[in-house]
């Protein structure tokens, strides 16, 4: 039965019942009302009646006895009046009475006291008649005697007629308590019959519903929510609203379950790849500088089996060609002495030879328990699993290798190892060429020398022939067999030239290669930074004009909302100079520079950029200088600067009480040594910066110095930032020579060592460093020494002291620039300042602007834009004579390193790099206007 069938069957019992109980209480109490109607009305009017006949009968009575013996003549005639009153009243009731009468026993009682009143009425008649006569009393005594005897009938007759008729009155009155009785008795069974014919009734529809509903919960409760591959499923009992419930919740679950596999197969298929790519590329790092064959072989046999959960392995390379061609063993890992593995072996000879002929990879997994090859300290233990891989290069296989492991090697190391072993044989080929071309280019030095000294001793012979003639005859046999040596040789030697040189073409096209890849990335990271800095430009500037208090028409709270975007614009520049600072790291391009610094300078320096900040979060900042720290110290200046920025802007981050502190000290270079070589240092220095702030736990340690990592996903939802502080300050400490390390416990603080080598003769290949193609340079232009912040120089000082002379009232500006958000920008902020702004989109509106004798005083030239760049334009523009002088300030959000120097060439008069300042700007408008 459904849900909504209960429910009317229920209610309909429940309304029946009271239906019933209703009509009956209806019946009842209509009967009672009959009753009591009878009561009233009929017989309490009757008994009624019947008294007031009595009295009119009795004072009747009275008036005759007082008319017959005491009363006057007067008083006799008022006596009889009243007595004929009382008889016209008494018939007039007993007529009514008549009528209302409907008892058999009461009328006849009615009908014999209308006898016996009519008899009396006549004996009263008589007595009257003679009392007008004038008769005494001792004359009437006879008629008044039967008048007395008629009488007491009378009365009685009526009495007896009253007392019937209570009698009935008290019967009926007795009926109706009975039936008043007898209805409560029965509402009464009636309200308990209901009621438990309600309550079963509610009982069995609730038991029937709830019995469902409980099903229903207590599969919903057992629910793992943190598990939902398998959730429990309802018994569908009924086909009600309940059971369909139960069927939506069944789909629901199949549903859930399928998602929830989906997105397990999902994140492990990310997972994997995020672990093969991250361990390709570090496994391609490690090619970098190999320039030898066997190391090759052994730094990746030895990167490679930890990655591959091997205990065993070995590489072989080949050799020769043709029938000589085999393959040796190079490296080795865990590997016993002579006796692991074989030292060579030709194509086709065992499972390994077979797998090089076939260029086919091999995975046993059926290893018999009595082949032992892997060796511990305490024995031998054999593997469960052994795999056989070919490094193909163009369809040729170049090199074996064979890993053998406790375990069975799982898919996504089979994977692994055919993604490391693609790029293999392209670095083997690379590596063995450039031992080739240096193999060449000795054998041919070696060749020449040993020309050289042929040539001499051919010399020496010549002489002697001439010397001693008669023995060139003999001779001459012997010289013709030198010479043809020596020409034999020379034809050797013009081969292997050729050689060299083919190697050596081959070397300069990867070389090119390399340096158009190289081109490609530097061009990307400077368009990246062009593409981005151009729509932040104009946030910038609008921004600052809104929220200067001074200028602005903007409310308070309008204001505060332009000072955050302007805060933000700055935040997400600081984000953009983090992510080029670490992408130039990665490359090994970021230009360093050793050079002195005074150290007893930081503390105060330190002091001087973050006391602020303390005093604004109420936590103490001390700092502690060691008296045997130098004074004088060599490195990058600015790199250092920035390192402890990023140090300290993290540890009042993350500090909401307690302290922050700096100890600086002489690190002990065996302390140092444990973590980086300390060779070519002068001296170590140790800074501490440790705080009382949230802490990191051990797990999250190693992952928060990678890039956009933080502790966990609370801590970047509820502090912000983007993880790369601390990657750009290990990578930085690297570039000096330095490291950091972290020593915190959650929930008691951190303290991050900084420990950072003297340089005086800097690195070997800081030339390396150096010699970088063009580069984006927003980054190191940007990110300025934080102790030089905020201190204006003379130059900006008398530039304000000049601001009163209003340099830029009715000034003609010209804007070049192709993006209408920089032209909208610049525009509101220059004609603010009282210029006349003019504006083109490209060099060739600019040229035209400039032709039709527009009096311009300066021009604000993008550099990259569609058509003409701005390049071209300014040199076109410093062609024409009459433009010479001319200030142009060329403006670009591009920033490749010698882009300025390229500007100045191309005739900018000055160079301002994008997103733009807008004080920086005027004050660079103000010093060309002015002169």
């Amino acid at each position: 039965m459904g849900f909504k069938k209960k429910q009317m069957l229920g209610f309909g019992l429940i309304l029946l019942f009271l239906a019933i109980l209703l009509s009956f209480m209806m019946f009842t109490l209509n009967n009672l009302k009959s009753s009591m109607t009878e009561i009233v009305e009929n017989r309490y009017e009757k008994v009624q009646a019947s008294m007031e006949i009595r009295q009119l009968f009795s004072r009747s009575d009275r008036e005759i006895l007082f008319a017959a013996n005491d009363a006057n003549k007067e008083e006799r005639a008022e006596s009889l009046e009243i007595i004929n009153e009382n008889h016209s009243l008494i018939e007039s009731k007993i007529a009514g009475l008549s009528g209302s009468l409907n008892k058999a026993k009461a009328k006849q009682l009615l009908k014999e006291f209308e006898t016996q009143y009519a008899s009396y009425s006549i004996t009263e008649a008589e007595i009257i008649q003679k009392i007008k006569s004038g008769n005494s009393s001792d004359n009437l005594s006879s008629l008044m005697d039967d008048q007395r005897e008629k009488r007491t009938k009378v009365i009685s007759t009526m009495d007896e007629f009253k007392d019937y008729q209570e009698g009935v009155m008290k019967d009926t009155l007795s009926n109706s308590k009975q039936t008043y009785e007898d209805m409560i008795g029965f509402v009464i069974f009636a309200v308990i019959l209901s009621i438990l014919v309600i309550s079963v009734t509610v009982v069995w529809m609730i038991r029937s519903t709830s019995k469902d509903l409980q099903s229903i919960t207590k599969v919903i409760k057992n629910i793992d929510f943190k598990n939902l591959s398998v959730i429990p499923r309802i018994p569908v009992r009924t086909t009600d609203e309940i059971g369909d419930i139960a069927k939506s919740f069944n789909e629901m679950a199949d549903s859930l379950e399928i998602y929830n596999q989906k997105e397990k197969d999902f994140t492990e298929k990310i997972s994997e790849q995020n672990w093969i790519q991250t361990r390709v590329a570090d496994i391609a790092t490690m090619y970098q500088r190999i320039v030898d064959v066997e190391v090759l072989a052994d730094r990746f046999i030895t990167r490679l089996a930890p990655m591959m959960g091997a205990s065993i392995g070995a590489f072989y390379v080949k050799r020769g060609e043709g029938v000589d061609m085999r393959f040796v063993k190079l490296a080795s890992f865990a590997g016993d002495g002579e006796d692991s593995g074989r030292r060579e072996f030709r194509l086709g000879e065992g499972l390994i030879g077979q797998c090089a002929l076939e260029k086919k990879s091999k995975i046993i997994e059926d290893i018999p328990e009595d082949f032992q090859l892997v060796t511990t300290g305490l024995g031998e233990v054999n593997p469960k699993s052994i795999v056989i891989a070919p490094v193909v290069f163009e369809d040729e296989v170049v090199a074996m290798v064979e890993l053998a492991s406790l375990e069975a090697f799982t898919k996504l190391q089979k994977t692994f190892l055919n993604q490391v072993l693609d790029t293999l044989g392209i670095t083997i080929n690379n590596v063995e060429g450039r031992m080739e071309i240096e193999r060449l280019l000795k054998e041919s030095q070696a060749q020449t020398e040993e020309l050289q000294a042929q040539s001499e001793e051919l010399q020496s012979q010549s002489e002697e022939m001439q010397a001693q003639s008669e023995e060139l005859q003999t001779q001459a046999e012997e010289l013709r067999m030198i010479n043809e040596q020596l020409e034999e040789r020379n034809r050797e030697t013009e081969e292997k030239s050729k050689e060299l040189q083919v190697a050596k073409l081959n070397l300069e096209k990867q070389a090119e290669e390399l340096k158009l890849s190289s081109k490609y990335k530097s061009e990307f990271m400077a368009n990246m930074s062009h593409e981005l800095r151009t729509p932040l430009n104009s946030i910038l500037i609008l921004s600052e004009m809104l929220s200067d208090p001074n200028e602005s028409k903007l409310n308070e709270e309008q204001q505060e909302f332009a000072r955050v975007i302007n805060s933000s614009g700055q935040d997400l520049l600081t984000l953009i100079n983090d992510i080029l600072d670490l992408s130039k790291v990665e490359v090994g391009k970021l230009e360093v520079v050793f050079d002195e610094m005074n150290l007893s300078e930081l503390p105060d320096l330190l002091h001087r950029n973050f006391d602020h900040v303390a005093k604004k979060k109420n936590i103490d900042f001390i700092i502690e200088k060691s008296k045997n720290v130098p004074d004088i110290f060599f490195t990058d200046e600015q790199r250092f600067q920035q390192i402890l920025k990023n140090l300290l802007s993290n540890a009042f981050k993350f500090t909401e009480k307690g302290s922050v502190s700096v100890q600086i000290k002489k690190a002990d270079e065996e302390n140092v040594a444990q973590w980086i070589q300390t060779k070519g240092a002068s001296n170590w220095v140790e800074i501490k910066v440790t705080d009382t702030g949230i802490g990191i736990s051990k797990d999250k340690q190693k992952l928060i110095f990678e890039a956009f990592q933080q502790g966990d996903g609370a801590t970047m939802r509820k502090y912000g930032g983007t993880g790369l502080g601390l990657s750009i300050c290990r990578e930085f400490a690297k570039l000096l020579g330095g490291w950091v390390i972290v020593d915190s416990e959650e929930g008691q603080g951190s303290t991050f060592t900084f420990f950072i080598p003297s340089m005086p003769e800097g690195f070997k290949n800081v030339d390396e460093a150096i010699a970088a193609s063009p580069e984006v340079a927003a980054a190191n232009h940007d990110a300025a020494p934080f102790g030089d912040q905020g201190e204006p120089d003379a130059g900006m000082m008398d530039e304000e002291n000049r601001d009163k002379a209003k340099p830029f009232c009715n000034k003609t500006v010209l804007v070049v620039d192709d993006d209408h958000r920089n032209i909208f920008a610049l525009k509101n902020a220059l004609k603010h300042e009282g210029m006349e702004i003019l504006t083109a989109e490209n060099g060739f509106e600019c040229l035209e602007l400039l032709e039709k004798g527009n009096n311009i005083d300066v021009i604000l030239m993008d550099i990259m834009m569609p058509g003409m760049d701005g390049y071209e334009t300014m040199t076109r523009i410093r062609e024409q004579s009459k433009f010479e002088d001319l200030p142009i300030i060329a403006l670009t959000a591009k920033a490749m390193k010698g882009d300025r120097e390229k500007c100045l060439k191309a005739g900018a008069s000055d160079y301002v790099s994008k997103p733009l300042k807008l004080d920086q700007l005027l004050s660079v408008l103000r010093v060309w206007l002015t002169n």
